[in-house]
């Protein structure tokens, strides 16, 4: 996701969908765009440093790539993450899931060149679905990586069924996607102990990289990976 830094001028709505939660609005503000969802805004393609190392670091608590990487994105966003992770030789796919089919099809127009086109590209695929559903299936996984960004974070989720992802058990159904050398990454938009809190009862490793941003409190990511034996 991203925070508004704001510029001068009102923005511009280029279009409005409805949405599985509700609407969503695209809009151009000065050379960006912004995407709000039922009046709340989620993201924009200011900068992108947080979501890069979403993935940038996971992929390094990876270590050397010897065997090529499977990594699942939760959420497209504007693109950034998706990007960063096809410009490391050993990602040899991406699953990207991304539940709001407007998000997928503005990829196709004002904000491809923020995913760099990566739509296209053969080591993606896209499902329009709901993340929580993904991991229900029994043909999703394993992954290498696991990325998320939902929402604003575990503490801050616009569609209030999206907090059971950051619940104990939606990190039970995210674990058990995990390869033995897997890392879960997770995006948010403000320090989040108790969520913190539950990632330490269920990996042995567990960091919390801050990302200063223009305006309030950093950007966090969360980092974990070796899950405690279960007995």
């Amino acid at each position: 996701m991203g925070h508004a830094t704001g510029t001068a001028g009102e923005p511009v709505v280029i279009e409005r969908a409805a949405g599985t939660g509700g609407e969503l609005v695209l809009r151009r503000d000065g050379a960006h765009y912004e995407i709000i969802s039922n009046g709340v805004f989620l993201m924009d393609t200011r900068n992108g440093e947080s979501e890069r190392l979403l993935v940038r670091a996971a992929i390094d608590e990876l270590g050397a790539l010897d065997e090529p990487a499977r990594l699942l994105i939760g959420g497209l966003g504007v693109g950034f993450s998706l990007a960063e992770a096809l410009t490391v030789p050993g990602v040899a796919h991406v699953t990207v899931v991304e539940r709001e089919p407007a998000v997928i099809t503005w990829h196709a127009t004002a904000l491809r060149p923020w995913s760099r086109g990566a739509l296209d590209d053969p080591r993606v695929t896209v499902e329009t679905a709901d993340l929580l559903d993904v991991l229900a299936s029994p043909a999703t996984g394993p992954f290498d990586a696991l990325c998320l960004d939902i929402d604003n974070g575990p503490d801050w989720t616009v569609t209030p069924g999206n907090a059971r992802l950051y619940a104990p058990t939606g990190l039970d159904a995210l674990t058990a996607l995990l390869t033995p050398r897997g890392v879960l990454a997770v995006w948010s938009a403000n320090a989040a102990p108790a969520f913190e809190a539950l990632l330490r009862d269920r990996f042995t490793h567990v960091q919390a990289r801050p990302v200063p941003v223009p305006r309030g409190e950093p950007d966090i990511v969360y980092l974990a990976r070796g899950p405690h034996p279960t007995g």
